[in-house]
């Protein structure tokens, strides 16, 4: 079987020659769309910011034969027979994630940040219990509160938020008002980590206001663990009670999450994952989820990281001088939040990425602080530089990508503009196939 996992048919691959060859003889409908999404993916530029390119070693441990294992519980203590590989698979991934972030205990089977968080609020605390977060319209998750989520039927939220654009601390995470309210509220818990916000979160003042209030800590570090892993950002592992993320976004993983916490939360997390959310774990899930760890954990990690970073500022610096303001005035992670209105008080979030996708710049519309327009329309979109970093882009072809934005926007009627534009999104794509046959993986792209 090959070692290359890209299917592509201009290079004899397809996670193995032989079951690629198989899938498109059984069901030719799916063998043809998963080409179109590669296509897809390889001739339009990916800017959403939860998004990535795995590497080739990820695809074959998620597309392995782990994916026919049952293995409810943990290992050495299953409820099923013939799981001496995977006990070493588990174990592999558990050993590695703690090494990495110098956690004393990790648990690496849920499904999804959003499970993981579930989880963490189930382990730790009762119904109706006070938790502190993000505010959804400021940069916080579903799982921070949401009405539509189960976390916000099931437990009492208070909200923080970020400072008024026009204060000296414009668009930041306002410490002042988190610390009175936890003083006034008394929360159980106090959550750390955004969804949609593009500064360096601090956990030490979170640490501090929720010693303060006798509160546990959680940091959610869905969005800048491949950051945090690469000494980037820094760490809330030993700050926080318990730390969740996913291993999807900045830390180039499969699909999923984990959480890492102090080991006297070990059991009641362990317990709250299986049995008390989730079934059999996803063991091929979780073979590829060790092998991103060791790939975190090479000495490129860091510089990926860097990479990431510049080439945000260079987004945000190029979007800038189109005419959009940037939510914070700029950005130190992966994303950048933009402001519409100032560039055209018409255009809505949900018009710019429709637009923006027939042209190729694939990204996502996205409330900004105080937005007048719902979740669904918005006045904002955004941006993640991760995954275009991955496939080698630097700061000047991200100065070009703001460029073809702009020009899409302002000229979002002229379908003759909107057909240059895309024409010059494939021919950059071109020079930066994100699964080019041969390519040096892992480390690939920068």
């Amino acid at each position: 079987m090959s070692e290359t996992v890209i299917f592509n048919e201009n290079s004899s691959s397809a996670i193995g020659t032989e079951p690629w060859n198989a899938l498109k003889k059984s069901d030719p409908e799916i063998a043809q769309f998963l080409i179109d999404e590669l296509t897809r993916q390889r001739t339009s530029v990916q800017l959403i910011a939860s998004e990535n390119f795995t590497s080739p070693s990820v695809l074959a441990a998620s597309a392995s034969v782990l994916t026919n294992k049952y293995s409810e519980g943990y290992p050495g203590k299953r409820y099923y027979g013939g799981n001496q590989v995977v006990d070493e698979v588990e174990d592999l991934a558990r050993n590695r994630v703690t090494k990495l972030f110098g956690a004393d205990h990790a648990n690496v089977q849920p499904h999804s940040g959003a499970s993981a968080n579930v989880a963490v609020y189930q382990a730790l605390l009762q119904p109706g219990d006070t938790i502190m977060a993000m505010r959804l319209d400021q940069g916080g998750h579903l799982t921070h509160g949401s009405p539509a989520s189960i976390t916000g039927k099931t437990y009492r939220f208070i909200s923080y938020g970020v400072t008024p654009e026009d204060s000296d601390k414009g668009e930041r995470i306002d410490l002042d008002l988190l610390r009175d309210l936890a003083i006034r509220e008394k929360p159980a818990l106090i959550v750390a980590g955004t969804t949609a916000y593009s500064r360096v979160i601090d956990p030490i003042p979170f640490r501090e206001i929720a010693d303060e209030v006798g509160a546990l800590f959680m940091f959610d570090a869905a969005h800048p663990m491949g950051l945090i892993a690469g000494g980037n950002h820094p760490n809330p592992v030993g700050v926080a009670d318990i730390v969740t993320f996913t291993t999807h976004k900045t830390l180039r993983g499969p699909r999923g999450g984990a959480i890492l916490c102090k080991s006297e939360f070990a059991k009641a997390i362990d317990s709250a994952v299986f049995p008390g959310l989730q079934g059999g774990p996803l063991e091929h899930v979780i073979a590829a989820k060790a092998v991103a760890f060791g790939e975190a954990g090479e000495d490129y990690f860091k510089s990926y990281g860097v990479q990431i970073i510049k080439n945000a500022m260079a987004l945000a610096k190029g979007l800038e001088s189109q005419g959009f303001r940037i939510v914070s005035g700029g950005t130190e992670n992966h994303q950048v939040l933009v402001d519409l209105r100032p560039f055209d008080k018409e255009l809505t979030g949900k018009e710019a990425q429709e637009v923006l996708d027939q042209v190729g710049l694939t990204c996502n519309r996205n409330q900004i602080p105080d937005d007048p327009r719902s979740p669904f329309v918005t006045s904002g979109l955004r941006l993640g530089t991760s995954a275009e970093t991955t496939a080698g882009m630097s700061e000047t072809e991200i100065g070009t990508v703001a460029e073809l934005i702009g020009k899409a926007l302002k000229n979002r009627a002229d379908g003759s503009v909107l057909n240059e534009v895309r024409a010059s999104v494939k021919e950059l794509c071109s020079d930066f196939d994100p699964y080019p046959p041969g390519a040096p993986w892992p480390g690939y792209g920068f």
